[in-house]
C-alpha cells in the first residue's frame, strides 16, 4: 500500500514511517507538514492508497484538507489528532475518513486500524474485478460497454508538485513560486528545448513576478516580489538539501536518495549537509551554496519527463 503523511510534527511522521516500513505494510510515498499544496491531483498522481492526515495543522487542517479534495481522491483516509470533540469527530467521519486515531500513537492501535483499512481496500479490489467481469460477460453491445475512465493528462505543474513532494518542500512557502515558475517555463518555451538558452534567473523571476501581479505593476513592487520569491525558492531548495541529506543518513541506498540528491545538487554540498547533520550543528543556510538555477532547470526537465511519460501511457 502507498501512504502520504500529513502533519505539522516531524516526529509523528517519521514515527508512523518507521511503523509502516518496520511492519511491512507499505511505502511512505509523501509527505508534508500542512494540508496546503495536498491536492487531490498530487495524491492520485502519486497513487496513494491511504493519507494520514492531522486535524490540526497550520495553515489548512485537516478537515479543510480533505473538503478541499472535493470527493476527486478516491483513496482511504485516516484522521489524527489529540482532540477528542465529538463535533469535530462527527465533521470528519461525515467527509469520508474510515477512522479517527487518537494522539499520542499507539503502535499497535494504529497497526490493527491501517490494517483493517487495507483489507478493506482489498475487498473493494476483489469485487470491482468481478463486477468488471461480469459486466464484460452481460455485454451485448458495443454501445452497452462501459469505458474505463480515461488516463488523466497530467500538467506540468502536477508534475511538479509530484517531484516537490518526492523533495519534502511540497508545504514549504517556495513550493508554490516553484509551480509557477514551472508553468512559466513550459509556457514560453521554444523549439522544445532551453538547453543552449535557458532563462537567466533575473529574467525567469522577474517574468513569474509581472506574471503574478500584472503587466500594470509599478518597478518598486515588481522588484520587491521578486526579491521575495527568489528568497523563498532559496529557503525551499535548502529545505530540500536538509531532507534528502536526512534520508541518506538514514538509508544511502534509499530509492529517493539514489534518484534525487546527486541530481538535483552537486555531491559536495550533499556530503556537506550530511556531515552538517550527522555532527548535529545548528547550521543555517550559508553553510550551503545555493545553486538556485541548477535545481531550477532540473526540476523543470524533470517534470517534463513526466509529463511525456504520462501521456506515452494513454497511447
Amino acid at each position: 500500500m502507498r501512504f502520504f503523511l500529513v502533519d505539522d510534527d516531524e516526529v509523528i511522521r517519521s514515527l508512523l514511517t518507521h511503523i509502516i516500513e518496520d511492519e511491512d505494510i507499505g511505502e511512505v510515498v509523501g509527505e508534508a507538514e500542512n494540508g496546503e499544496n495536498v491536492t487531490s491531483q498530487l495524491l492520485n498522481f502519486k497513487k496513494v492508497d491511504i493519507v494520514i492526515v492531522d486535524l490540526l495543522m497550520p495553515i489548512r487542517d485537516g478537515i479543510e484538507t480533505i473538503r478541499s479534495w472535493n470527493g476527486e481522491y478516491k483513496g482511504k483516509t485516516i484522521m489524527l489528532s489529540q482532540v477528542e470533540s465529538k463535533e469535530l469527530i462527527g465533521e470528519a467521519y461525515s467527509l469520508g475518513i474510515e477512522y479517527y486515531v487518537t494522539k499520542p500513537i499507539n503502535s499497535n492501535e494504529f497497526v490493527s486500524i491501517t490494517n483493517k483499512v487495507i483489507q478493506t481496500i482489498l475487498l473493494e479490489r476483489t469485487v470491482g474485478e468481478i463486477r468488471r467481469t461480469l459486466n464484460g460477460v452481460l455485454e451485448i453491445t458495443n454501445n452497452e460497454r462501459k469505458k474505463e475512465p480515461a488516463v488523466k493528462n497530467y500538467s506540468i505543474t502536477e508534475a511538479g508538485e509530484f517531484l516537490l513532494s518526492d523533495l519534502g518542500i511540497i508545504g514549504e512557502n517556495g513550493s508554490k513560486d516553484l509551480m509557477e515558475i514551472l508553468q512559466y517555463l513550459y509556457e514560453h518555451e521554444e523549439n522544445d528545448t532551453f538547453e543552449m538558452n535557458f532563462p537567466s534567473m533575473k529574467e525567469l523571476f522577474e517574468g513569474v513576478a509581472r506574471m503574478r501581479a500584472g503587466d500594470n505593476v509599478s518597478t518598486m513592487e515588481l522588484l520587491r516580489e521578486t526579491k521575495a520569491s527568489e528568497q523563498r525558492v532559496r529557503r525551499a531548495i535548502n529545505q530540500s538539501i536538509t531532507h534528502l541529506a536526512s534520508i541518506g543518513l538514514t538509508d544511502f541506498s534509499n530509492p529517493k536518495f539514489e534518484n534525487y540528491a546527486l541530481k538535483f545538487f552537486d555531491f559536495s554540498i550533499v556530503r556537506s549537509k550530511m556531515t552538517e547533520l550527522k555532527n548535529e550543528k545548528t547550521g543555517h543556510s550559508k553553510h550551503v551554496k545555493i545553486h538556485t538555477k541548477k535545481f531550477i532547470q532540473v526540476l523543470y526537465f524533470e517534470a517534463k519527463k513526466l509529463v511525456q511519460s504520462n501521456r506515452m501511457e494513454m497511447k
